[in-house]
């Protein structure tokens, strides 16, 4: 089997840190994004990373287009709740940079290195209509809630798929409730209580990074793929609007522009 060109953006814990192990041990080149290194084998490589920071992604991104001519999979994980509102460097909402905003950005600053046979999967909640981009108010400066953040991003990263315009090919995907990132909550009751629900309702692991090891050895052929717990996902519902899309892409370049 051809040796794959595999990045891993948020992938030292849960389904990042899993897919990692599952590409380095089939002999892909993987380099993983992150904060910490966290025990991943020498076989992988590690770069330590904000990812809250343009300025962090921008520098990571360059690493990676020095390193290889190209990459055959970006797979997006990165995401951290944050129960009170956060401002990042660059100040902009903490959810927003990292959950949304990183992706955007890793897969704009890569997409040189991307054709069609290459692939994006960016793992968030599609087919999810919960949630919605607070236009008058996109950095939550109001309002502000650890779940409407979530769900907000979770959106952003639906549309950011349809205005997807790269060589790519692009895959939303939602696992459903999964062993991963349990904890993550920094609330320790908040923490207890999901790491419960997981232990007896969530799907392992290895079950929901299966479909992204499979899309990374056969990438779709079609430009946007969208799945929900295994189903596909109607591209006419109404958190992938067209229109949506490029209000978000228009307002994201904006929001760049200070950076």
């Amino acid at each position: 089997m051809t040796t794959k060109i595999v990045i891993v953006a948020g992938g030292t814990t849960g389904m990042g840190r899993a897919t990692a192990l599952a590409r380095a041990a089939r002999g892909d080149q993987v380099t993983v994004i992150g904060r910490a290194r966290r025990g991943l084998p020498d076989s992988v490589t590690f770069l330590s990373a904000d990812l809250s920071s343009v300025a962090e992604v921008d520098r990571v991104a360059a690493e990676i287009a020095n390193r290889h001519v190209r990459v055959d999979a970006l797979t997006l994980f990165a995401n951290r709740p944050m129960p009170q509102r956060t401002e990042t460097a660059d100040g902009f909402e903490y959810t927003f940079a990292l959950y949304y905003l990183s992706r955007y950005l890793l897969g704009t600053r890569l997409a040189p290195l991307m054709d069609t046979t290459s692939v994006i999967v960016n793992v968030a909640g599609v087919g999810t209509t919960a949630g919605e981009i607070h236009w008058p108010d996109p950095q939550l400066r109001d309002r502000y809630s650890m779940v409407r953040a979530q769900l907000q991003a979770g959106r952003a990263n639906d549309l950011l798929g349809v205005s997807h315009n790269g060589k790519a090919r692009y895959v939303l995907y939602h696992p459903g409730f999964t062993r991963s990132g349990l904890d993550l909550y920094p609330n320790p009751v908040i923490r207890g209580m999901v790491k419960t629900l997981g232990r007896l309702f969530a799907r392992p692991v290895e079950k929901s990074v299966a479909p992204i090891l499979g899309w990374i050895d056969h990438p779709p052929s079609e430009a946007l793929t969208a799945v929900d717990r295994g189903k596909p996902v109607k591209q006419s519902l109404k958190t992938l609007d067209p229109g949506a899309a490029s209000r978000l892409a228009t307002y994201t370049e904006r929001l760049l522009t200070g950076c």
